[in-house]
């Protein structure tokens, strides 16, 4: 879990914020060099915390938490520096067919929300990893919390509320309004009291009406969209949608699970389903979505590179969790290996497809 959502989720969401927020704040990023530095210290950040448990190896660690920590903060310092004169995002960059689109500016305003999220959550991390002071303790699922509901997802809400309508060409749904102020509260509420109390069910209650909130606009934008007619082929849809399709779905199926864990109370078996719909599946297939429909399959000359082939991958992930779910809930060893290979198999095709479309690109 620790590669899927350091080493993929986030540093998917760290090259694209530098990328559109300050193109979406009507802003350039102030520090041209800063990413490089900032992911060579990340990505050894999470493959030194992802190989070092922190009883067994507190070392390594302890300097993969600093090396993600250090990295996070050229991150959020080279943001911050940038934004620091439209800190809320009333300058959009909208074009002037939008002008008057009040989404923009209002998801705008959850950016920073997101990457505080971050900031606090880097500061769990290293609780964990070393005995510097923090203000939280060491547990895991606090930190998972906070970083994967409140800033990556809360990112993916509103740049998500953003790109989406402009790549089905459609106007923002009033739902993913909806889902931006309550997938702001929701996992602080869950990450400071997990497992207890009514913060805890207050704080489910909304992550789950956000997600819901989220996957309804989606879903209606994505019926009422256009197809996609290439020159010498019928009409069809971008790849890229199924896979941000999937992704919300699953985020729906999270959210029941984790209303289910508020009321009714959890097992280790619906724990690791829940880790693997939320972090994987809504996280991992979005964000695999939102690669393709910025780097089309088809661009690339090479076999594999198209529409289909880049299908196959997304059929795979997601195939193969559903599979090693099923595994995990009706305790079958041999039928979660089997989603696991799957999606193994899903990754594998997916980092290739993207990988020769960014070499040739």
């Amino acid at each position: 879990m620790t590669l899927a959502l350091f080493g993929v989720a986030f540093h998917m969401v760290f090259g694209k914020a530098y990328l559109l927020v300050p193109s979406y704040f009507e802003r350039v990023l102030a520090a041209k060099r800063t990413p490089g530095v900032h992911f060579a210290l990340s990505v050894t950040g999470t493959l030194a915390v992802a190989a070092a448990d922190p009883s067994d190896r507190p070392t390594l660690a302890a300097l993969g938490g600093v090396a993600w920590v250090s990295g996070v903060a050229l991150f959020l310092g080279s943001l911050a520096w940038t934004l620091r004169d439209n800190p809320t995002g009333s300058a959009t960059g909208t074009g002037s067919a939008r002008a008057t689109d009040r989404l923009d500016r209002f998801a705008n305003a959850f950016v920073p929300v997101s990457l505080a999220y971050l900031a606090v959550g880097s500061d769990a991390v290293l609780a964990r990893v070393t005995t510097l002071p923090t203000l939280f303790d060491g547990y895991p699922p606090r930190a998972t919390h906070l970083l994967a509901a409140g800033s990556a997802g809360l990112l993916l809400f509103a740049l998500g509320s953003r790109l989406v309508p402009r790549f089905l060409g459609g106007d923002a749904p009033l739902a993913f309004a909806a889902a931006l102020p309550t997938g702001a509260v929701g996992p602080a509420l869950i990450a400071l009291s997990l497992g207890s109390g009514w913060p805890f069910r207050l704080g489910a209650a909304l992550e789950a009406t956000a997600l819901v909130a989220f996957a309804v606009g989606y879903v209606r934008l994505f019926g009422r969209s256009r197809r996609v007619r290439i020159e010498g082929e019928s009409p069809s849809r971008r790849v890229g949608e199924y896979g941000i399709l999937a992704g919300v779905v699953s985020g729906v199926l999270a959210a029941f699970v984790g209303v289910r864990f508020a009321v009714v109370g959890y097992s280790p078996a619906l724990l690791a389903v829940h880790r693997r719909l939320a972090l994987v599946r809504f996280l991992g297939l979005s964000i695999v979505g939102f690669a393709y429909q910025f780097y089309p399959p088809r661009m690339g000359d090479f076999r594999g590179g198209s529409d289909r082939g880049a299908l196959v991958t997304i059929g795979l992930l997601a195939g193969g969790l559903a599979v090693e779910c099923a595994g995990l809930l009706v305790g079958d060893e041999s039928v979660r290996s089997a989603g696991v290979w799957l999606f193994l198999g899903g990754a594998v095709g997916y980092a290739y497809v993207l990988t020769r479309v960014l070499v040739e690109k």
